[in-house]
């Protein structure tokens, strides 16, 4: 059984008086331990599919399931609830949170699953010294850099051990070395914990280190190809 299956999904939004199709007729799989990056140009349904898959939308037609779970037809907790126990998201903005430090934004998860802080504080040390950032434990978003509070919110997405994690342009803000930096990361934690990541991402870089790219144009599939290593 695939990880994630998007089967024949349609999702339109209301605009005015009209709508929008972002996405037609599309269907996906995705098993575990993939490296995969949708792209596409603006528009073309990459963020759609992400959010589909995270929960934060559902399809106006089709099915998504998770683990063999249907997720498209849940209720508003019960899909928050899903979220919190089985998706890790790295947002192109970090959308850390500023008044709390590094070790408190990365465990934020973990204290919402309802984790002991002794128990959360141990597996985020842990995790901050594997991602490079140990020592940064206390301090706040403004004093780390581009790349540090990047690795913070990929800590956050990592510690409560999640089926995938989606990450959404992820290097949009990062120069090519920072960005090289991460996607190094991102591979050694998918070859380490067998973690399934899918990027959204027009870039370049993203799309040449990923193993599988999955095309999008006009919300519909384009193009579906494993890479050669």
């Amino acid at each position: 059984m695939p990880l994630i299956q998007l089967t024949d999904v349609e999702k339109i939004y209301p605009l005015g008086n009209q709508q929008v199709v972002a996405l037609s007729e599309f269907s996906l799989s995705i098993d575990k331990g993939e490296f995969t990056v949708l792209a596409g140009p603006s528009g073309s349904g990459k963020t759609t599919v992400l959010n589909l898959i995270g929960g934060i939308d559902q399809p106006t037609r089709g099915r998504i399931e998770i683990e063999g779970r249907d997720v498209g037809r849940r209720s508003t907790r019960a899909l928050a609830d899903f979220r919190l126990r089985h998706i890790g998201f790295i947002f192109q903005s970090y959308n850390l949170i500023p008044v709390l430090t590094a070790a408190e934004n990365a465990e934020f998860t973990l204290m919402l699953q309802g984790m002991t802080k002794p128990a959360r504080r141990a597996r985020i040390r842990d995790l901050f010294a594997d991602l490079g950032i140990g020592g940064l434990e206390n301090r706040k978003p403004r004093d780390l850099s581009g790349g540090q509070q990047q690795r913070v919110a990929v800590a956050r997405a990592m510690a409560s051990h999640p089926a995938v994690i989606l990450a959404d342009e992820p290097t949009a803000n990062l120069d090519s070395q920072t960005a090289e930096g991460l996607l190094d990361l991102m591979h050694r934690l998918n070859r380490q914990h067998h973690t399934t990541f899918i990027f959204s991402s027009h870039d370049p870089l993203v799309i040449s280190r990923a193993r599988r790219i999955v095309r999008l144009r006009d919300g519909r599939l384009e193009d579906d190809r494993v890479q050669q290593p």
